[in-house]
């Protein structure tokens, strides 16, 4: 029997083109599961065969556990019980229970076979899959081999994949037969059919389409930091050059349009703007506008986001259409980009003074002359009053130095009574409120003066309701909110 089993595992090696030892560990589950069935299915049996000889061993195995833990007494043993059986096992340890070896030529053998084709079949796509991989290649090329409810699955060398329906660009009428490119979007080891999946509407895709046509991306005197796109109408890019010597938006554009319109004929006629990347942000917007001309622009460090003023010939250009131009700008560069007329720009600007100037007026005690000083020289907030180095506020031609001391001294007072009314406010309000994704002590505290203390206080409010309470945006509102609510749901 052996002898007939060493022969068995060298014929399927041969056969099948896999290790030895992957044909030995199929048929150590086929003979495992075989001897499960015998003694109870839960039981969880090893069975290990010597390579040399064919000879065969058969365990019944428990994992050790502490004894709380123990779920399953049929694969899990408690500490106490184990250190019966052997005084030095540990926790993660296995004890085991020799079994007479079933005999193979009993078991049921097609099951036994089905189980080491199996395991063959995943073993050779397993190595064929980190064949592939080892290659990095990020850009697959391959013929549709049929269409599936929709996907189509791409053969690519001895390799499947599977281009979803909603990865390849709208419009587009692949066939069976078509050859395609495409890029590696994950890999899938779970899935039981192609487990690579691809995508033709990713902004990767175009990166490394351009990569194919600019040789100087693959020397590395240009780079694209960033892409979006509106796939098989519209992308943008950011180029940069890291040779003085080139001209990055001309290189990719190559001679008389040659290597963009490379790239456009693969993703279907898809229109390319190609943006001089730019470590200044506000220069990085106003260049991904384009062809928009921006009249002025305001930074928002902290939302992330930017104002960003045009005329209104350019506002529809700016927008484009469908708000594609101003989407794509803020995908690429990675900001908030709100889009406003001169006259809007003015308005907001004059509703955030006003709200500034009541602040500085209510809060340091001081007349409407001083806090709108206080406002032209680029104070918005009492924590900039209090703690502004001294030096930089004596400039201020306006004010003696008695009044800077004066203003400073009121604004430090403001700010820790209002830290020690939070102190107060937070003692009221419990833990899971506290401890919800995205909230903070200083919004907690401000929810507490507005009689919201619970997690559930939180989750019975609409979305406007507290962005009136908080003064947060809108988008951190909803996402408080629905972290709020999961546990209605659990």
């Amino acid at each position: 029997m052996s002898r007939d089993l060493l022969l068995l595992v060298d014929a399927l090696a041969r056969e099948k083109n896999v290790d030895r030892d992957i044909v030995f560990a199929a048929l150590e589950s086929a003979l495992a599961s075989a001897t499960k069935k015998r003694i109870h299915e839960d039981a969880d049996v090893r069975v290990s065969i010597d390579r040399e000889t064919g000879d065969y061993e058969s365990f019944r195995r428990w994992l050790v556990l502490p004894d709380e833990e123990v779920e399953n007494d049929d694969q899990q043993m408690g500490l106490i019980d184990a250190r019966e059986e052997l005084a030095d096992v540990q926790v993660g340890d296995y004890v085991e229970e020799s079994l007479e070896p079933i005999d193979f030529g009993r078991i049921g053998a097609q099951a036994a076979k089905q189980v080491i084709l199996q395991k063959i079949r995943d073993a050779e796509r397993e190595q064929i899959l980190t064949d592939f991989l080892d290659r990095k290649e990020h850009l697959v090329t391959g013929t549709i081999k049929r269409i599936e409810r929709g996907n189509a699955i791409v053969e690519a060398g001895r390799i499947e994949a599977v281009l979803p329906r909603d990865q390849m660009i709208p419009k587009e009428n692949l066939r069976v037969g078509d050859r395609v490119r495409a890029f590696l979007l994950k890999v899938d080891r779970q899935a039981r059919g192609p487990q690579l999946i691809l995508s033709r509407t990713a902004p990767e895709f175009i990166i490394r389409l351009f990569a194919l046509e600019v040789p100087e991306i693959d020397d590395g005197l240009l780079e694209i930091r960033s892409a979006a796109r509106d796939p098989g109408v519209r992308a943008k890019i950011a180029v940069k050059s890291n040779d003085p010597r080139v001209d990055p938006i001309g290189t990719c554009v190559g001679m008389r349009g040659s290597r963009v319109q490379g790239v456009t004929n693969e993703l279907a006629g898809e229109r390319v703007d190609i943006i001089l990347w730019s470590q200044d942000p506000a220069q990085f917007v106003v260049g991904a506008l384009a062809p928009a001309e921006v009249t002025s622009i305001v930074v928002d460090e902290d939302a992330h986001s930017m104002d960003v003023v045009v005329d209104e010939d350019n506002l529809a250009i700016a927008i484009g259409r469908s708000g594609q131009n101003v989407r794509l700008a803020s995908e690429l560069t990675g900001w908030t980009i709100n889009l406003m007329t001169v006259e809007e720009s003015q308005k907001k600007s004059g509703e955030e003074q006003s709200t500034i100037r009541e602040l500085f007026m209510s809060r340091l005690d001081v007349d409407e002359e001083v806090a709108q000083i206080l406002i032209e020289e680029g104070f918005s907030t009492l924590e900039e009053v209090a703690y502004v180095p001294l030096a930089e506020m004596l400039e201020i031609e306006a004010f003696d130095e008695d009044t800077v001391n004066e203003l400073r001294n009121r604004a430090r007072n403001v700010l820790l009574t209002e830290a020690i009314v939070d102190e107060e406010q937070l003692e009221n309000v419990s833990e899971d409120l506290l401890n919800l994704d995205g909230m903070d002590k200083p919004l907690a505290a401000r929810l507490a003066r507005a009689n919201i203390r619970s997690r559930d206080d939180l989750a019975d409010l609409a979305v406007d309701e507290l962005v009136e309470i908080s003064e947060i945006d809108q988008e951190r509102a909803k996402n408080l909110i629905t972290a709020a609510r999961a546990h209605w749901f659990e």
